[in-house]
């Protein structure tokens, strides 16, 4: 074999030995090396092919071959010379090309970069900016920039396997002007060996973390810094950015819904509403790359991480454990062995920080831990957004708009029949965006729920649904909208199963579902009712409109139920309980009203149960049958049954009583309920 055959040998051996691309630390398939990175290794190479004296390669050929799925990077010497009389030529060649000395980001929290793009908050010595925004920094070469014969560009790349057309790979171009919208880099200061860029992003980019390189070009191909984590920059939605799809007007909204890392999240019942102080934390040590682990657990597709109904949508289901490994599992029996029980949760910080560390769902939340936890990937990344809850909640089992209450001829739930629950309230969260995927007009507030109660789209989650179609009844829009419309305006119906098999229905109710909506107050932690923007008013046109909209869009199909609405009963029955505190007495007050010139007889059925928030009934603590009699267009007070007597709530924690009374009308066989 030649001299010039070992040289070439040698050398490809140490190539690929030493540099098989692409790979996970951010090297490219096809990246160029010149003569003058590599001086070493050619000494060692012409050392090993037994040649004593200087050589230095005067031009040489770049060509990329692929081999068993591995780039390998080959050099052609197309001379060699051994004629001293050229090496101070040849040196000086080698040696003016433009390269990196050092890359300063202004990266600490008071820097300007941080603070112009509201991440000086974030506990965190990256680099983090929002996409759509120019941000500033500094490249040091080893000699002044000449803009007439060097040239450069900075790149940005996400993910194992970058490409241009997905956005993974992003080339920016220096450019005489930045243009909004696109991707550029402006000189604005060159002083001494130093250039500052100001770098304007695209308000569409992917949300991420990003490694960052500089591309110089010189005589010999493009050399390319190599991988430094320090120059590692995130990028994050920007609602300060009108081009933006999360952009959302108002500084104090944008202070609220992205910036604010503690909240209040309401919860207890309609006549008792408490409310309980949650930590975010969206901007502890560590929260942002747990946030972007979930995406990541999620496996999602890069290209779409861009997209706040994507991200909003993949967030839903992560949140909760139920089928895809994500961050919470959900526990409603009162049963915490090996876990924390849901209550004793106060922030999102500890639950996503353990998820990321072991890479395993937490035990235990509920549905204001779910929230709370969702609020705070959602605000981490960029998307505004706040916590709702919602006081008699339904949860609609069969997709029919209604929520139907089975009773037996006696007057007790049949639970058997009665698939559809109400829980006294139910926490999710809005997340603010455009909607380009919806008619004009739709976009705003978003519902998005991670509380696992059904299924979409083969995971549990729900939403984003947009408020706006929700409350006008448009329940064909995606994602979950008839879920959504179902929990805040949809009829409750008490139905009777007779013995014989028919179904006839007794009452409806069109207003006790949904009946407060609330969230925390901009700037303060007073409580907002925000129902207006879920549903008409009851007992509006618009309110029953909407609801026959919805109906018309594809709701499934009802029940068969015989018969039609009984007729008005001559005879109300109404009833009071006065504040139960849990593990003391209380009192219930029941008033039957006879409107007629007769006489009744009334049996009545008394039930008192504790149930779970979510209407699951844990235990009956009362049962009692009683007859009163109602002289004509009288009134009659019962205290606890026949006769005045006092309930005892067990100790019990988020649970709280629920009592039926129904009655049978002795004269007519009508009833009260």
């Amino acid at each position: 074999m030649d001299f010039l055959q070992r040289v070439r040998t040698n050398y490809f051996k140490i190539c690929v030995e030493s540099e098989k691309t692409p790979n996970s630390q951010g090297n490219f398939k096809k990246e160029n090396h010149i003569w003058g990175h590599h001086n070493a290794r050619f000494q060692v190479v012409l050392q090993s092919c037994g040649h004593q004296d200087s050589f230095y390669p005067t031009d040489f050929v770049t060509s990329i071959l692929e081999e068993s799925g591995k780039t390998i990077l080959f050099f052609v010497f197309a001379v060699i010379s051994k004629l001293l009389s050229d090496v101070p030529q040849l040196f000086s060649l080698c040696v003016d090309y433009l390269h990196v000395t050092n890359i300063h980001l202004f990266k600490e929290r008071w820097d300007t970069n941080k603070v112009d793009h509201h991440t000086d908050k974030y506990e965190n010595n990256k680099l983090i900016v929002r996409r759509g925004q120019s941000f500033f920094i500094q490249i040091d070469f080893n000699r002044p920039y000449d803009p007439r014969r060097d040239l450069f560009r900075v790149e940005y790349v996400i993910g194992r396997y970058p490409q241009e057309n997905k956005g993974t790979y992003i080339p920016v171009p220096i450019v005489p002007e930045l243009q909004r919208g696109k991707w550029g880099a402006k000189v604005i200061m060159r002083e001494n060996r130093s250039v500052r860029l100001s770098i304007q992003s695209s308000p569409e980019c992917i949300v991420g973390k990003f490694r960052m390189y500089v591309a110089v070009w010189t005589p010999y191909g493009i050399l390319r810094t190599s991988r430094n984590p320090e120059t590692d920059t995130y990028i994050l939605f920007n609602p300060w950015c009108e081009e933006d799809a999360v952009y959302l007007d108002g500084d104090k909204e944008r202070e609220e819904y992205v910036l604010n890392d503690i909240g209040v999240i309401f919860y207890g019942d309609f006549n008792d509403i408490k409310s309980r102080s949650w930590s975010y934390g969206q901007f502890e040590d560590g929260i942002l790359d747990a946030c972007l682990y979930v995406m990541d657990k999620a496996q999602m597709d890069l290209s779409g991480r861009g997209n706040p109904i994507k991200v909003s949508r993949v967030g839903s289901a992560m949140v909760n454990a139920k089928d895809d490994e994500g961050v919470l599992v959900g526990s409603w029996d009162n049963i915490y062995a090996y876990g924390v029980p849901p209550s004793a949760w106060t922030g999102s910080v500890d639950i996503l920080l353990e998820y990321q560390s072991t890479k395993s769902p937490v035990r235990y939340g509920q549905c204001w831990v779910f929230a709370g936890v969702f609020n705070t990937f959602l605000r981490c990344l960029g998307i505004p957004a706040r916590v709702i809850t919602n006081y008699f909640s339904a949860h609609d089992n069969d997709a029919n708009l209604q929520m139907d209450i089975f009773l037996e001829e006696d007057g007790n739930v049949n639970s058997k029949l009665t698939k559809d629950s109400v829980w006294n309230y139910h926490c999710w969260n809005e997340a603010w965006m455009t909607r380009p995927d919806l008619p004009v007009g739709f976009g705003g507030w978003q519902a998005v729920d991670s509380t696992p109660q059904e299924n979409s789209d083969g995971m549990y989650r729900c939403g984003p649904a947009s408020v706006q179609a929700i409350k006008h009844g448009h329940i064909c829009f995606q994602f979950d909208a008839p879920f959504v419309f179902a929990e805040v305006n949809s009829d409750l119906i008490y139905i009777t199963a007779k013995k014989d098999g028919t179904h006839v229905v007794e009452t409806v109710d069109t207003t006790h579902i949904g009946k407060l909506i609330v969230t925390k107050e901009v700037g303060g932690d007073g409580i907002k009712d925000i129902t207006d923007t879920y549903k008409f008013q009851e007992g509006q046109e618009e309110e029953r409109l909407a609801l026959e909209t919805a109906l018309m869009y594809g709701a499934k199909k009802p029940l068969n139920i015989e018969g039609i609405l009984k007729p008005r009963s001559d005879v109300d029955m109404n009833f009071d309980v006065e504040n139960a505190v849990l593990g003391r007495d209380f009192k219930l007050t029941i008033t039957f009203q006879n409107n007629s010139p007769r006489r009744y007889t009334l049996l009545a059925y008394l039930s008192g149960n504790i149930v779970f928030y979510t209407g699951v009934s844990k235990t009956e603590f009362k049962k009692e049958t009683f007859e009163v009699t109602l002289e004509p267009l009288s009134c009659k007070l019962t205290e606890g049954g026949s006769s005045p007597g006092d309930f005892s709530l067990p100790p019990c924690l988020a649970w709280c009583c629920h009592s039926v009374i129904t009655s049978c009308q002795g004269c007519t066989g009508g009833s009260a309920g």
